[in-house]
């Protein structure tokens, strides 16, 4: 009888300033020796996952943590190993990561276990095998930080698309399509119009919409990186589109449920502060926004009232991005 049992762990995802990551190999004697991962270990008893971070990276990588932002907190069930004689090589266990971006670290990372070590671009790691509990992990990193909503319904197409073009050539790389008031005609046309603009840039499109499958046919059409979903689609979508990148708009704990049991690529937490849209809405404020995503295991951007200076906020409380509709085209 195999003994099951909870194991959690902190993670590093040591990221250089070109964006590079580094991964580590582990060492013969391990269990899954061979396979590559993000350094970290084990949280200890009376340890917080932040402490064992810090603990971990010194003890493997001889580096000291400068700066880090709480990131994504992902479960992941490792079956039985057994090895070529059939012995049990390792447990099957649930380890609950906690997944750690660090920024900033004194000292040149080493193999202090004797493991191999190697800077990979997220984009496409060159080392294999990966251990499987990562591979979301490298998707995530692939989201921008800065994600920029479309508002050609209130500034007109001439000045949008002016806009549009300061902000590509600034480095956005990631936006949404939302205009609600255009026939799905005008959507289709615009769309096209977008996407032509950014592709030559690397910039993300999404195109957002209600009706699941009529906002992933015409985001095919169009040629557009995914789609995103308003909270009542979502909690009416029965899996997840497997062509296409799925984002979802979400107010509430039941929200963010429905969306990390679907392993949608991201979601849009709103509204932190109160908006110009939604003057009457009932906002989260930041407490409560943190203490929706606190553990959560996708990435989070942060919607309603957001400005560039907010991203460092949003980041410290766990979440991958923030999100803005006017401020994006100011």
């Amino acid at each position: 009888m195999e003994f099951h049992h909870i194991t959690q762990a902190a993670v590093g995802v040591i990221q250089r300033k070109d964006g590079f990551v580094l991964l580590a190999e582990r060492p013969a004697g391990k269990p899954w020796a061979g396979y590559w991962e993000f350094p970290g270990g084990k949280v200890e008893r009376d340890e917080k996952p932040a402490q064992a971070l810090v603990r971990e990276l010194d003890e493997e990588l001889g580096i000291t943590v400068k700066s880090y932002y709480p990131w994504l907190t992902r479960s992941f069930d490792y079956p039985a190993k057994y090895n070529a004689q059939g012995e049990l090589e390792a447990l099957a266990k649930t380890v609950l990561l906690h997944f750690f971006i660090v920024t900033e670290w004194e000292g040149k990372p080493q193999g202090l276990e004797r493991q191999l070590l190697s800077w990979q671009s997220p984009d496409f790691p060159q080392v294999s095998p990966i251990l499987p509990a990562n591979n979301p992990i490298f998707s995530a990193l692939n989201l921008p930080h800065v994600y920029a909503i479309s508002n050609v319904g209130e500034m007109g197409r001439r000045l949008f698309f002016e806009r549009l073009d300061l902000a590509l050539n600034n480095g956005l790389k990631m936006m949404q399509v939302r205009e609600k008031q255009l026939s799905t005609q005008d959507l289709s046309t615009l769309s096209t119009q977008i996407v032509s603009k950014a592709k030559p840039y690397g910039a993300k499109v999404f195109l957002n919409g209600s009706d699941a499958a009529l906002t992933l046919s015409l985001a095919l059409k169009v040629g557009a990186t995914g789609i995103h979903l308003s909270s009542g689609a979502l909690m009416q979508l029965k899996a997840k589109p497997v062509e296409i990148l799925c984002g979802a708009s979400c107010h509430n704990e039941a929200e963010l449920a429905r969306a990390a049991r679907l392993g949608l690529d991201y979601v849009m937490l709103s509204p932190v502060a109160q908006t110009q849209s939604h003057p009457n809405a009932q906002v989260l404020g930041w407490d409560n926004f943190a203490a929706l995503i606190k553990t959560y295991a996708l990435p989070v951007y942060a919607l309603g009232g957001m400005r560039i200076k907010h991203l460092h906020q949003a980041k410290s409380l766990g979440a991958h991005g923030i999100a803005m509709l006017r401020e994006a085209w100011g």
